[in-house]
């Protein structure tokens, strides 16, 4: 894996990647860099046999500001006034949300600072989040006369839809602990206990068969869109060829001998 300036990646002995946002001077905006980064990096661990479970933190005050706003504008300059800059913005940023859903390894957002606009996407893009009690979560592109609609898309699958929708028509700052209340994030914990509690989390994941883990994660986002009959069916065939798997098949001895599992990922 490479590094690079704005994106710093860091993988620890039990196949924990930590992925941190590293533009603090522009908020760990979602610029046009950050997305290639980002993507790049999400995509890659997915494949990665060494990483078990992905880990996406922020340097500085802000967890992620969304979008830059000023190369937002600089985009206008163009002769359609900038709407195929803003498409292939839009595009790009909504690849790396679904790349994130799609990875085959966990994703944990561990949020120190304020998370905004496509920054609280982020967060609800991930499969857990820990977030700091001093953090802050908020949609408030309606400030500047911009709905968050594609942040709503993340939001609404995360949060009821009056919370979805009060977050998304006021703009307003939602706590930390207002945001586990809602289910934007797992739990809010103290500062202090951000990083220890993130890592405890995700070495419980990480200890588990990495292929068990992707069956379900993928299981998880699909079946959430089918209507229950169908989801059933679907859910169903993916059990069968789960106790199928060499790890389930180890798995369950293990349980019955009163012994460690011994995983082989597949």
């Amino acid at each position: 894996m490479t590094q690079s300036e704005i994106l710093s990646r860091d993988l620890d002995a039990d196949g924990i990647l930590r992925l941190t946002l590293n533009d603090p001077e522009r908020r760990n905006a979602l610029s046009e860099a950050m997305l290639t980064e980002l993507g790049t990096a999400i995509a890659e661990a997915g494949t990665d046999a060494s990483v078990r479970v992905i880990i996406l933190a922020a340097n500085g005050r802000a967890f992620c500001a969304g979008h830059d706003l000023k190369e937002m504008t600089a985009g206008r300059s163009g002769a359609d006034g900038g709407r195929a800059y803003f498409a292939r913005i839009m595009e790009q940023c909504s690849g790396v949300m679904q790349g994130i859903v799609a990875c085959p390894k966990p994703v944990i957002a561990e949020v120190a600072g304020v998370a905004t606009a496509a920054g609280c996407q982020l967060v609800a893009s991930c499969d857990l989040a820990v977030a700091a009690e001093t953090a802050q979560f908020s949609t408030p592109g309606v400030h500047i006369g911009l709905f968050c609609s594609t942040p709503m898309v993340a939001l609404s699958r995360n949060v009821g839809n009056k919370h979805a929708m009060e977050m998304l028509l006021t703009g307003d700052m939602v706590s930390a602990a207002r945001a586990a209340d809602i289910g934007l994030v797992n739990r809010s914990v103290p500062p202090d206990a951000l990083g220890e509690a993130t890592l405890d989390m995700a070495r419980k994941i990480a200890a588990k068969s990495s292929m068990t883990l992707a069956t379900g994660k993928r299981a998880f986002y699909a079946q959430r869109e089918m209507p229950l009959a169908e989801a059933y069916d679907y859910a169903s065939k993916v059990m069968v060829e789960n106790m199928l798997a060499r790890d389930a098949e180890e798995g369950i001895d293990a349980f019955i001998e009163k012994r460690p599992a011994k995983w082989q990922d597949a």
